[in-house]
């Protein structure tokens, strides 16, 4: 008979809960994959993973888990709160070095209740059209303004345009802009509705563009590439320099 895994999200915001139920093996590791990516992609101010119902079918699950925990993981911003995991999983997943940050509770329910690390996120929906990176500009800068972090509106308003103006112009669906600050860390993502994903291009000298993610790596601590089943998140991060 072949193995089930259920992921149930709960919630979504600004606390995301996802609750899992089955066996999780190789066959069903996947769904599992899919199911945290999907939850982290609304950019949520935590995940909190209930695998009270879950069991672990092999030992090479274990790895697995460790695996999409680590992928899950190199997401910025998004701690990863595991409740009512058996004492054999928290073990393996203690041991396993790739989910060092990874946090293991007892308590769904305290765990739920407790304020997570404070974030401000700033959230907007963005159509595809030349307007949006105008609009993002001026919102960044605001936001920045706000946040008395002038010394790096400059670098989030040209990083946040080239994020919106690549999916205006290579993925053309509607969008969710988000900026957040945590730990001294600027946060800005975009997530769209299209599967198609970035490309790291090398123009010549006398190309007119293509150079925008060159751009952003040259500019931002680091970036990369959430896919989801529905799109993908493009995100960049920057470091203040001073924890928020």
């Amino acid at each position: 008979m072949p193995s089930q895994l259920v992921c149930r999200p709960e919630q979504d915001l600004p606390m995301a809960v996802l609750t899992v139920s089955g066996t999780l093996d190789p066959v069903t590791g996947g769904a599992l994959g899919a199911a945290v990516r999907r939850s982290l992609a609304v950019q949520p101010s935590c995940l909190l993973l209930d695998f009270t119902r879950l069991r672990v079918g092999e030992a090479d699950a274990v790895a697995l888990l460790g695996a999409e925990i680590s992928r899950a993981e190199a997401f910025p911003a998004v701690p990863i709160v595991i409740c009512g995991a058996s004492t054999e999983t928290r073990a393996a997943l203690r041991a396993d070095p790739r989910c060092a940050g990874l946090r293991l509770v007892t308590d769904r329910e305290a765990a739920l209740a407790e304020d997570p690390r404070t974030t401000d996120d700033v959230r907007v929906r963005l159509r595809p059209v030349p307007e949006a990176c105008r609009q993002v500009r001026a919102l960044v800068a605001q936001t920045c303004t706000a946040w008395q972090r002038s010394d790096v509106t400059a670098t989030a308003a040209l990083v946040a345009t080239e994020l919106v103006a690549n999916v205006v112009r290579h993925a053309r669906t509607t969008m969710d802009f988000t900026l957040r600050r945590r730990d001294g860390r600027i946060v800005v993502a975009v997530r769209d509705h299209s599967r198609r994903m970035p490309r790291t291009l090398d123009p010549d000298v006398t190309d007119a563009g293509g150079r925008g993610l060159r751009l952003i790596g040259d500019l931002t601590d680091a970036w990369g590439v959430l896919p989801v089943t529905d799109g993908k998140v493009v995100w960049s991060q920057l470091t203040t320099g001073a924890a928020a």
